[in-house]
């Protein structure tokens, strides 16, 4: 039985690696010019969205949402979300019709054909950087301006652990939103790591739950106060985690 576990596995998971590819491989014309004016960003994000959808159903994954708060149109937001598996990119373009731009690791731009689009629509950042991370915040500035969103995965990466249910979050989703005076929109992802964690040899098709919390307000506060930035930073870590216990009873 683990054998055939192991095969499974190992097929699945080549399969998801495929279905990154073949959307990508179909719309490449219409994708290629969809990056070259940042002013048709809101093309490429609808064939993106159509690209983590085909993933996550070619897959075998399907998702239920559950809203507390709906978005207003023209308004942009501070995306935020629990960050356990590489299928949670696929969720959050998914679920949120919203467009936005994700900032990510760099390392991502590395993964073939995806990589090139992502390095060219995505904020990237270097963590090891301090001038990266710096550049971060000029990018995201000008996105916004241009009345898009922003989505951050606020633990910095996927915990190497798989036992912490949530990883302490860092500032930088919560410094810009209180910059730009946006309202934070936490999101709980329960099913993921479950579904398709890094480990290999693990995962299985089935439901995605995403519960979209209502929204945590940046008015008043400002980026001198630490104190600002520490309080929506740990509410939103606070909303989250406490869904995530509720998640697993």
């Amino acid at each position: 039985m683990k054998i055939l576990k192991i095969i499974f596995w190992t097929l699945w998971r080549i399969w998801f690696y495929i279905m990154m590819g073949i959307p990508i491989i179909i719309m490449l014309p219409f994708l290629l010019v969809s990056i070259l004016k940042e002013k048709w960003y809101s093309y490429f994000f609808i064939m993106a969205r159509i690209w983590a959808k085909c993933i996550l159903y070619g897959s075998g994954f399907y998702y239920k949402v559950e809203r507390e708060q709906q978005l207003e149109s023209g308004s942009s937001y501070m995306f935020v979300a629990n960050h356990t598996s590489m299928a949670d990119i696929m969720l959050m373009l998914a679920v949120v019709k919203h467009p936005f731009v994700f900032v990510g690791k760099k390392e991502l731009s590395k993964i073939p054909l995806f990589g090139f689009f992502y390095k060219r629509t995505c904020i990237l950042v270097d963590r090891g950087s301090q001038r990266s991370r710096m550049e971060v915040f000029n990018r995201a500035e000008r996105r916004l301006k241009q009345g898009l969103s922003i989505c951050i995965f606020p633990e910095g990466g996927v915990p190497s652990d798989e036992t912490i249910l949530l990883d302490s979050f860092k500032d930088g989703a919560f410094r810009l939103a209180i910059e730009h005076q946006i309202p934070i929109v936490p999101m709980t992802f329960a099913d993921n790591k479950e579904r398709f964690s890094y480990t290999f040899f693990s995962g299985s098709p089935g439901l995605m739950r995403v519960k979209v919390h209502s929204f945590v307000s940046t008015i008043g506060k400002t980026i001198e106060n630490k104190k600002d930035i520490k309080e929506v930073k740990e509410e939103a870590r606070t909303i989250i985690n406490n869904q995530l216990l509720r998640f697993k009873k």
